[in-house]
């Protein structure tokens, strides 16, 4: 997770008006982990954390599978996705050969990674002949895919009933990017852990993040 001096070192500017929407779309340091530790108990956890801590997209998050998550290296490999067709989901290819990716894992994430592992092995168990095998990491209780609605309802819900400010799921990904650029991690870095498909997007939709690296 993001070190408790990100939002401090943050300094109180003006943004211009193209960079408003990013950064009212982001939490601070203090306002995710809130989140974090109001939603510790639920079944989703160490999804709502992956996306925090890596900055991946729900789609991604929710693509990933066991295969592509290597725990003793503190790795995952972004290899496929879930989209949409008509509010069904399916499994389909990433984005871009960008957005194909190894990202690294913090230790309190790869914890939580190992704790909702076998949380679902023991699903699994429950499940018997009805658990369907897909390897996603993050499933319904039988394994099938997990519509990506439902995760942003329970992330919604999540937030209004601990009073933090109204954001997207997809607000868990800015707000890694902006934390990060403002605690120091460098531009190419972060451009790689988001997968954009070259640095100077990154630059551009989080420069309100990199004046703190001046000071």
């Amino acid at each position: 997770m993001w070190p408790a001096r990100c939002a401090a070192a943050v300094p109180a500017l003006r943004a211009p008006r193209s960079q408003v929407r990013s950064q009212t779309q982001s939490w601070t340091a203090e306002e995710a982990a809130k989140f974090l530790g109001s939603v510790r108990a639920n079944r989703l956890y160490a999804a709502f954390l992956t996306l925090a801590t890596t900055g991946m997209r729900r789609s991604e998050v929710l693509g990933l599978r066991w295969a592509d998550v290597d725990l003793e290296s503190g790795t995952l490999a972004v290899r496929q996705v879930i989209s949409l067709d008509k509010y069904t989901p399916f499994i389909s290819e990433p984005k871009t050969p960008k957005s194909r990716r190894v990202v690294a894992l913090d230790a309190g994430t790869i914890a939580a990674l190992r704790s909702h592992r076998i949380r679902q092995l023991e699903e699994q168990v429950a499940a018997g002949p009805a658990w369907q095998q897909t390897d996603l990491a993050f499933a319904k209780t039988d394994g099938s895919i997990l519509h990506p609605q439902t995760l942003s309802g329970m992330f919604e819900r999540a937030a209004k009933a601990v009073g933090l400010p109204k954001i997207g799921i997809h607000g868990l990904r800015h707000s890694h990017a902006s934390l990060g650029l403002a605690s120091g991690i460098p531009l190419v870095i972060m451009s790689e852990r988001l997968g954009h498909s070259s640095v100077a997007i990154t630059g551009d939709v989080y420069s309100h993040s990199l004046p703190s690296q001046h000071q």
